[in-house]
């Protein structure tokens, strides 16, 4: 039996690719978990500095495999709704930016998924809606803390009572995706970007997510951690290297120390 998510390295970047391309990539349990394990290794690689997800064959993700569901008691749905969590927890709390690219259909999940991204790079003629509630349910994956932060709670809350699909150019229009891009493509853009963020400062970047992890929150408590992220990153090589790189007019090498 084929994995059900592939990894590739291409330098610094490490492309993780869901592969049930017979079910346009719809979650399932071992999709799930299997997911969660390679975003949680590739943050705990000091080899890779960003991560791209995609989907294999012709579409991103349809969302959760509804030929997996069925009523179930608590007992059985919260290690299900905990697994899919596990993932989104990956994407926000590990120190390494992940970039989302999506070709064909991004259904419910598949939607989660990709606006969980720290960038999501779309197609054209990508499809996007949050279909959660044909299905009897509401959403998760972090969808109600990623979708107002990227569109803003009035029109989160209207894409969620009244799904909607959206092609990429319409994405982009709303702010759900950041980049768009002729269809065939995604990837090779990601990969360009990622080469890009890549050669950032490894600790910068992990102390940026962190801080940015915490939005909305106190404005008061927010100053009072970015000095705290600058305080550790003040005292590491690779400030040291940007300062002498930028006095010696070179580009710097960070190596995350």
């Amino acid at each position: 039996m084929s994995e059900v998510v592939l990894t590739e390295d291409r330098g610094p970047t490490r492309i993780i690719t869901l592969n049930r391309p017979e079910r346009r990539n719809a979650i399932d349990i071992p999709l799930r978990i299997a997911l969660a394990e390679r975003l949680e290794t590739a943050m705990a690689d000091p080899d890779v500095r960003v991560i791209v997800l995609t989907g294999a064959g012709k579409g991103f993700c349809a969302g959760g495999d509804i030929s997996t569901m069925e009523r179930m008691p608590e007992s059985v749905s919260r290690p299900r709704a905990q697994a899919a969590q596990r993932v989104i927890r990956a994407i926000w709390s590990g120190p390494k930016p992940v970039l989302a690219a999506v070709e064909g259909a991004a259904f419910g999940a598949g939607v989660a998924l990709a606006i969980a991204c720290d960038r999501l790079i779309t197609a054209e003629n990508a499809i996007f809606s949050t279909a959660f509630t044909g299905v009897g349910l509401a959403g998760d994956m972090g969808i109600f803390a990623s979708l107002p932060a990227r569109v803003g709670p009035a029109r989160a809350r209207q894409l969620m009572l009244l799904p909607q699909r959206l092609n990429g150019r319409e994405a982009f229009d709303l702010g759900l995706a950041d980049v768009v891009v002729p269809p065939g493509t995604t990837l090779d853009s990601a990969l360009d970007d990622a080469d890009r963020i890549a050669t950032g400062a490894p600790l910068a970047l992990r102390e940026l997510k962190a801080s940015l992890a915490r939005w909305p929150s106190d404005p008061m408590t927010m100053l009072d951690h970015e000095v705290d992220a600058q305080v550790r990153l003040f005292d590491t090589e690779d400030f040291a290297e940007g300062v002498a790189a930028f006095h010696e007019r070179r580009t710097p090498k960070f190596h995350g120390r």
